[in-house]
């Protein structure tokens, strides 16, 4: 089964399962994004809308991008707005947005998925207006170390999805390589900060 099958699979009970990293992302974004201004967002991986919920409250114009069908289908049932725009999108290719058009970037529990986190940045940087953020929240390189990887339970038991290890440094290499500035670092845990961090958010800015 392929990235974009399994994530059609999970559209139906992505929202409702039992998920700490689904969770703990959607408190991540809120706690880190509260504090910026931004008007205009393009949200990689967008997924159900499960953080468009929040950027809606901030922004002007949000399109949201994703290569799932029935992902996306969820979230235009559930975000019934005139400022957002949901596209079918692969990411791992060129992007069908403008260019130096968006304030912020955002990518959330998305670039486990996909090898090349160089091409991501590239087109990142590509889309920003100048000062633009790139905020990205992904599985901590920690938790992929020890085997965590996106699954979900079907009737047939966990469907555990096909991954790429990230390394911290690869995050740092690939916003270095494009002109980014790292404005913010942080470890998100689920209660116990002694145990291995859940999450890894980065803000960046072009």
């Amino acid at each position: 089964m392929s990235i974009a099958e399994a994530y059609n699979s999970w559209a139906n009970i992505y929202d409702t399962n039992e998920n700490k990293t689904r969770d703990l992302d959607k408190k991540a974004t809120i706690k880190t994004l509260s504090k910026y201004s931004f008007s205009k967002v393009l949200e990689l991986g967008c997924g159900t809308g499960k953080n468009t919920a929040f950027l809606i409250k901030k922004a002007k114009n949000i399109t949201g991008l994703d290569f799932s069908d029935e992902m996306l289908n969820k979230a235009r049932k559930k975000i019934k707005s005139s400022k957002v725009n949901f596209i079918k999108t692969d990411l791992t290719h060129k992007w069908q947005v403008a260019d130096n058009w968006f304030d912020l970037v955002t990518c959330s529990l998305t670039l486990e998925h996909i090898e090349d986190l160089n091409q991501i940045f590239k087109q990142a940087h590509q889309k920003l207006q100048i000062d633009g953020y790139f905020f990205v929240c992904e599985l901590h390189p920690y938790k992929q170390y020890t085997g965590s990887k996106a699954r979900y339970e079907t009737e047939k038991g966990v469907h555990v999805l096909q991954t790429y290890l990230h390394h911290l440094s690869d995050y740092l290499s690939a916003a270095q390589n494009q002109g980014f500035k790292l404005i913010e670092i942080n470890e998100w845990f689920d209660n116990d900060e002694k145990q291995l961090p859940r999450l890894i958010s980065f803000v960046f800015q072009k």
